[in-house]
């Protein structure tokens, strides 16, 4: 900058003569050939107006680019803003209607037996590794009692077994401390299912004699008045009969699906007897 302040008058002659060559380069040669001074003219400006032309028109790039990214960039950001509110959107929509499904099964559920049924949602899980049970958003002040029925469409969850005036807790049928009096479907052979504290469960006192399969179904038995008879409890999933014990050791997997448990039925029998154990 200081030179150029330096010889600033020397600058400025150079300018006007380049833009007088620049300016003459552009007004030779209309119509007729060059003439030597002319062609020198040309040969002398040529460069610098390529130079001055693509200076212009890569700023005018930039310049037009630049525009066009901000735009574009805010147009991204409004589309992808839009796109997060379809998907919360459609996130709802798909919980309502697989919701909606789940309730459906529960009312066809409902339709097919002659028990008085109270629907509950499960609100909270025991964290325990030993302990296996759910709390329902139901209680005292809906009509639940201790030891009453809890099902859903797939079979038997459990049985409440400590209820206060607005919620309940329900012992799951595969926590240790959960029997089931049941019968193989096929036959008819009886058993008491026990939890185990995972999905599966033990099919406990099976007779040598007992004909049951892997895949057949346990169903309640209806006996102690704690379930209705024929509820699905599970599938047998495996059978061990070994020659120095005197009943089959067989494991069930649980109808229920545990994991995805969401809302139950609460089985209010009018026939049941308030402290009856679900073994008696």
């Amino acid at each position: 900058m200081t030179i150029f302040l330096e010889h600033r008058a020397k600058w400025i002659s150079y300018i006007f003569i380049l833009l007088s060559l620049i300016l003459l380069s552009l007004s030779i040669g209309k119509g007729r050939e060059w003439n030597p001074a002319e062609k020198l003219a040309i040969e002398i400006t040529a460069p610098f107006q390529k130079i001055f032309i693509g200076t212009i028109s890569t700023a005018r790039d930039i310049w037009k680019n630049y525009f066009f990214l901000v735009e574009t960039r805010q147009e991204n950001l409004r589309l992808n803003k839009k796109i997060d509110l379809l998907e919360i959107e459609n996130s709802r929509y798909q919980e309502l209607f697989l919701t909606n499904q789940r309730l459906q099964q529960l009312l066809k559920f409902q339709e097919n037996t002659k028990e008085t049924f109270l629907p509950a949602r499960v609100i909270g899980w025991d964290s325990s590794v030993l302990f296996k049970s759910i709390i329902i958003g139901r209680g005292e002040n809906d009509g639940l009692k201790i030891n009453m029925p809890v099902v859903n469409s797939k079979g038997v969850v459990g049985r409440t077994v400590s209820v206060s005036p607005n919620y309940a807790q329900v012992l799951l049928v595969t926590d240790q401390n959960s029997t089931v009096d049941g019968l193989v479907q096929r036959s008819r052979c009886r058993g008491m299912l026990k939890g185990r504290g995972l999905s599966e469960c033990s099919f406990d006192y099976v007779i040598k004699a007992c004909d049951i399969e892997t895949g057949d179904a346990i169903v309640t038995s209806g006996l102690g008045r704690a379930f209705p008879k024929g509820l699905y409890l599970g599938t047998v999933k495996k059978i061990k009969d070994s020659p120095d014990k005197l009943f089959k050791d067989v494991m069930v997997v649980s109808a229920v699906d545990f994991s995805k448990l969401e809302e139950v039925l609460v089985i209010l029998r009018s026939g049941f007897v308030p402290g009856a154990q679900m073994n008696d």
